[in-house]
């Protein structure tokens, strides 16, 4: 077997959130850095709190806001010539 295959394990790596530590876990990194986690979510705390770092939802929004869903006519179906 080849030695040395496996990383290193921390036992004792810090987790934060928001640069608070949060809690202490064991990973093969030292720190993680994380934006959401149980204490935040919404499913946990029961607060509805939207995380839109990128304007996803306004481009949903957009996208789909009037009459998107209303139908639209089918081309008409060119008549087969005759020959």
């Amino acid at each position: 077997m080849k030695s040395k295959t496996h990383p290193k394990y921390y036992n004792d790596c810090k987790v934060f959130h928001n640069g608070e530590l949060v809690m202490t876990v064991g990973a093969t990194v030292p720190e993680i850095h994380v934006e959401v986690w149980s204490g935040s979510h919404p499913f946990f705390t029961g607060k509805n709190v939207l995380v839109d770092s990128a304007g996803r939802i306004e481009k949903f929004q957009k996208k789909f806001q009037g009459n998107y869903f209303a139908k639209k006519e089918a081309p008409k179906a060119a008549a087969p010539a005759e020959a």
